[in-house]
């Protein structure tokens, strides 16, 4: 039996009404969060870092590396889609912007990126939102 595909969620919010350029930095940034977090906290004063990947997140690091973007209409949506994610004990990474080009110093929450999980576990939060 062939195992369900896995996907990895990116969902913008659409009220911040900034550049194409930003929100594809953003979605860098979403896109690999996830991962950078576990680097992050395995990382060694001497630059080392070991981590040990669940066997779908390895799975979509090895294979398909899906990612879908999807939006919601305000930050309000996008963080009830986070506390979602986590009660289903899915991953969920907030992305903050610094502030630094687009928001006027002001550190604000752009996306969330849910996974990688297997579709169906993903899609029970994004799956009625609208693709970007």
């Amino acid at each position: 039996m062939d195992k369900a595909p896995i996907k990895l969620v990116m969902v913008v919010r659409r009220d911040l009404k900034v550049r194409r350029g930003k929100e594809i930095s953003q979605g860098g940034h979403a896109g690999g969060a996830w991962l950078a977090s576990l680097v992050t906290q395995a990382l060694q004063p001497d630059g080392t870092a070991t981590i040990q990947l669940d066997p779908v997140a390895a799975e979509w690091l090895t294979s398909s590396y899906r990612k879908a973007t999807v939006h919601v209409p305000d930050l309000a949506a996008l963080l009830a889609l986070h506390e979602a994610a986590l009660a289903r004990g899915l991953r969920s990474h907030v992305i903050r912007d610094a502030g630094l080009t687009e928001f006027h110093d002001v550190e604000t929450i752009t996306m969330v990126a849910i996974g990688p999980a297997r579709d169906e576990d993903v899609d029970a939060i994004t799956g009625h939102l609208p693709l970007y």
